[in-house]
């Protein structure tokens, strides 16, 4: 079908439609500037492999749609209800994510080189295999995502909840946490050497941890807080401690 587009020099605008596949191979084949999707819905779609680079979505409901293998290079979301979506094998360079509902969202192989995750919720979402080389998360949920082996090495981390989270393998040397947690986490083989962790929850985490964290900066609390729970009590006096 014929799709209503409003125009300006700068982007072709679609708005309060309900679109399928057809529709964005159109819009796509007839070229020009760059489109702005506001308002969309999307829900389901599959759009693997499409050419979507520049792209803006704002408001679009995309739950469960197939990004796969897609070109999303500088793509701009934001307020955007993507859970379950997957963005395997896709190519979001420069992407940036802003307030959305990212949850149990799949981003196998994917290239995420300088992508932003700004206030948005990432929980239970998996993210495999994928590059990553200047990748941030600001004030996001990821509790319970799938973060092995991801580089947050020399970042500041602010208000980052990795409760629950699979942390294996990944790299936070010389990061510092500025809020947040890792309440719970799974951290084997993960890096801390240089990290500052004063400012997140480390509660849930005991010895079997104690190793991987060699390296970190924690605070006298949360030290007490650390071997009170393993079953040590920390007392004042006696030249116990200086």
């Amino acid at each position: 079908m014929n799709v209503d587009v409003n125009t300006n020099p700068a982007v072709r605008e679609i708005s309060d439609r309900s679109l399928d596949r057809s529709d964005l191979q159109q819009l796509i084949a007839e070229g020009g500037t760059p489109l702005r999707f506001v308002a969309c819905d999307l829900t389901g779609l599959d759009l693997s492999r499409l050419d979507l680079h520049g792209a803006t979505f704002e408001r679009c409901q995309l739950a469960g749609a197939s990004f796969i293998g897609a070109n999303l290079g500088s793509t701009q979301w934001t307020r955007c209800r993507a859970g379950e979506a997957d963005f395997g094998a896709s190519d979001l360079v420069d992407a940036v994510f802003q307030s959305s509902d990212l949850n149990n969202t799949r981003w196998r192989r994917t290239k995420l080189s300088s992508v932003t995750f700004r206030g948005s919720k990432l929980t239970g979402a998996s993210f495999e295999d994928c590059t990553t080389l200047g990748l941030t998360f600001e004030e996001c949920l990821l509790v319970g995502a799938h973060l092995r082996r991801v580089s947050f090495r020399k970042q500041t981390l602010r208000a980052l909840d990795f409760s629950d989270a699979d942390l294996a393998g990944a790299d936070f040397r010389e990061a510092m946490f500025d809020g947040g947690s890792l309440r719970n986490a799974t951290l084997k083989d993960a890096k801390f050497d240089g990290a500052d962790l004063r400012g997140a929850d480390l509660s849930g985490l005991g010895l079997a941890d104690a190793n991987t964290l060699r390296g970190a900066s924690i605070s006298v609390d949360q030290a007490t807080a650390f071997l009170s729970g393993v079953g040590l009590r920390v007392l004042a006096g006696r030249g116990l401690f200086t």
